[in-house]
Order: C-alpha cells, then structure tokens, then sequence
C-alpha cells in the first residue's frame, strides 16, 4: 500500500509529456485544442515572457475542446499560446510543521513565518472512508461553548452545520470555538472571506492560545473560484491527515456556502445547465463528497462544524436545506436574539444535535429537554406576557418558566474571552433547577 502511494505520488510530480494549445478564452476559463488531459489536471498556460506562465485545472470538455479553469487572471494569454501538462494528481504537502500556521489553497505558508519543511503528502480529491468502516460516535468532544456543549452537544466525529445570516456572531462563535475545545488540533478553513477579516479572525477571535493548535487555510473572496474550492479541499486533506495520526481534530470551514457558489461558477462555466437559484448539478453532489470526509476513523477523528449562510436569514436557502439532510444536525444563530445582545445567538428551538440523546449521560439529556421545553411554553405565551395579558396563577407551567427564563437566558449567554469547561456547564446546567 506505501509503494503504491509512493508510486502515485512520484506519477503527479513527473507526468506524461503533453502539450496543448490555446484556441479561445471566455471569462477566466480556457479553450485548449490537442489536449486530452484527464478532468482535474493541472497545466501551465504560457503567457509573454515577462509574465511567465499561469496554472489552470481542466474542468470538462466540449467537442474537440478541453476546458480549462485558471486559477489567476489570464492577463497576457494569446491565441495559440502553448499549454502544458504540470500535474495529473494533486498532492498538498502536509506536516505537524503546519500548526500554528496560515497556509493558502496549495498549502504553501502566508504568514510571516519560515517556510516549513513538509515531508508528507496528502490527496486534495481522497475518498470518504467506507461506511461499515466508521465506528460509531460514543464520546463527548467539548467545544467550550456553554449552550452548544449543553443543548446540544456534539460527539467525537459529529458533522453539524452553523446556519447564520451576516453579522449575527458566527466569526466569535467558531473563535470560541478554537480556543476553548478538548480537540487535540483544530484545523479552519476560510473560504471566500474578505481579506480584512482574515487577520481579524486570527488575531482577535483565534487568539495566541486557539493558533498554536491550529491551522488556517485561508482563499479570500477576491480569488477566482478555483482557488475557493482548493482551499475547502485542502483544509479537509490537512484535517484528515491529523486524524490519521490518531489525533481528534475539530474541523471549521466558514462557509459552506461560499464553497458552493464556487463551485457553481465552475459548473457555469463548463457549461451545465443552472437548477434551483443558479446552483449546477455538481453542487449538490459536490456537497456530500465533502462533507463525508469528515467523521471518526479507527485511531482518530474528525469533528466538523460548516457554517451555512442563509440569505435574509430564509430558511429554505438550497444550500442550506441540502446541508441539513447531509450534516448530523443544526445550530441556528438568530438575529432577534443577537439583536437583543443576547450571545451567542444560538436559538434553542431552532437547533438540534441528532446523536446527542445518545452521548448524553440520562441527566444531562433530561436537564436540556427541560431547558427546551421550558423556553418553548414561554415562547408559546411570550405576546400575552409582553402585554401584559396574562396573570399570575393561570397556568403553573407558564408561572414556572416565567421564573426560570431569566436564569436560563444567563447560563446559555458567554463573553468571547469567556471559558467553560465540559464539567463547568454540566454544573452549571444542574443549577438552573437547583431551587426547585
């Protein structure tokens, strides 16, 4: 099995010779004619001198064409300029040399740091593991969030998504995150994000003490969408490779969505045909591939949290009813809330974690069906509380959750630099009915 990666491996370094040529150019794809490259090979486009070449990976064929996508501005290619065959299989270097680091779509460092020496390589398009392959999910991975840890926690190898309009706190939610888990490293994946929040994300919300753990892989909105998709695949390659060295790694990607829209770009441009709001087909079959690749491994694991992006916070976003049928349950961020101050802005009975009733010890699974249902019955008589419709003594339900609404809304509420241990939130838990 080694010989034959090795084997692979030496293949994608030193491909067959082929060289093509440029016939036409529409947008940042390429028409390339004598060029039968295989789907998802990368080539060199030859530019003027003075500019040198540019990369570019076959996306699909039409007639006696073969279509290339470029992963930079195709400033200075000219009909008939030379293209040729760099890499059939593309490898991302990898390493425990990462941590600590902010690498780019091909993994090559961003920071101010040295250049690390990595020895290790990983597949950007490895398969998801066989599913009687997977064990089954049993422990606890704690994220250091109060209400996530509480409510609705997560286990070892769980994939849930983060569902937020813009500017709701999902930035300070995943940096919480970052810094407060038990996950032995945490690997982020920021795709198609400004690039003034990329400093802002490592320096304010990732903090010293979540980047020494950590690697972030950043592609900025700006990028082509070629480079947005590579960034998603490589921060997934660099996670797995932690797994596989017997390492429970927590997994962030911000967002799914933007991922999405590249991938869409992509498909455009090699001419399928648009469905439901734009998306192509190889979105939605794009998505589980990725997705999939996360989960628990016979010495490791890999826990992920995908942030979703719902535009005016609509609910029924094809994107985001895609990923809810994929991932292993929801948190849903709320702008009333965050509104309200209230945050995180996680929405208790909006949210569900689908393998929680059966990592939670039996208090703690009764204990947060309390919390919830005691938040719905206030929510149920929320309008009459707030004109004052209703009266004491009507209803001793409604009287009781009246009294431990306020001391809920507490518990479920963290300052950013705020941390909660596992234990810390169980206790905390407990005391909410700790009078009755």
């Amino acid at each position: 099995m080694e010989i034959n990666n090795i084997l692979e491996q030496i293949q994608s370094v030193l491909p067959a010779r082929l060289i093509g040529s440029v016939v036409r150019t529409e947008g940042t794809t390429i028409s390339a004619v004598g060029f039968p490259a295989p789907i998802g090979a990368i080539a060199k486009v030859e530019r003027s001198d003075e500019e040198g070449c540019i990369l570019a990976e076959v996306i699909g064929f039409r007639d006696d064409l073969t279509i290339l996508y470029s992963y930079s501005e195709l400033t200075g290619v000219r009909r008939g300029a030379k293209i040729e065959l760099a890499k059939t299989t593309p490898w991302l270097p990898v390493g425990d040399e990462l941590l600590g680091r902010v690498v780019d779509a091909f993994g090559r460092t961003i920071d101010a740091g040295p250049t690390p020496i990595l020895t290790s390589r990983a597949r950007f398009d490895r398969k998801p593991p066989e599913p009687c392959s997977r064990p089954r999910i049993e422990r606890v991975l704690s994220t250091g969030v109060r209400a996530i840890d509480a409510l609705f926690t997560c286990g070892q190898g769980q994939r849930l998504g983060i569902f937020a309009g813009s500017g709701v706190g999902k930035s300070v939610t995943l940096g919480m995150m970052t810094r407060y888990t038990d996950a032995d490293v945490v690997v982020v994946g920021l795709i198609g994000e400004r690039g003034r929040e990329v400093n802002d994300f490592i320096e304010r919300e990732l903090g010293e003490e979540g980047r020494k753990k950590s690697v972030v892989v950043v592609s900025t909105s700006n990028e082509p969408p070629l480079m947005r998709v590579r960034a998603a695949l490589a921060a997934i390659s660099i996670a797995e490779y932690f797994r596989d060295r017997g390492k429970n790694v927590l997994f962030l990607m911000d967002s799914l969505t933007r991922f999405a829209m590249a991938r869409r770009e992509i498909g455009l441009a090699a001419g399928e045909p648009p469905t439901s709001r734009g998306y192509t087909p190889s979105v939605f079959a794009e998505l589980p591939r990725l997705v999939e690749r996360a989960g628990r491994s016979d010495v490791g694991s890999v826990t992920a949290f995908f942030t979703v992006l719902v535009e005016g916070d609509d609910k029924q976003d094809p994107i985001g009813d895609a990923a809810r049928g994929l991932l292993d349950g929801h948190i849903w961020l709320s702008r009333k809330l965050s509104s309200r101050g209230h945050y995180p802005a996680i929405d208790p009975l909006e949210s569900v974690s689908r393998l929680a009733p059966t990592i939670c010890s039996q208090e703690h699974w009764r204990l947060a069906n309390d919390v919830r249902r005691t938040l719905g019955i206030y929510a149920d008589a929320e309008d009459l509380i707030a004109v004052g419709a209703y009266r004491e003594g009507a209803s001793p339900e409604i009287d009781r959750a009246i009294r431990l609404k306020p001391k809920i809304d507490r518990f479920l509420q963290q300052q950013m630099f705020e941390r909660s241990s596992f234990d810390e939130t169980l206790a905390g838990l407990r005391a909410i009915f700790a009078e009755e």
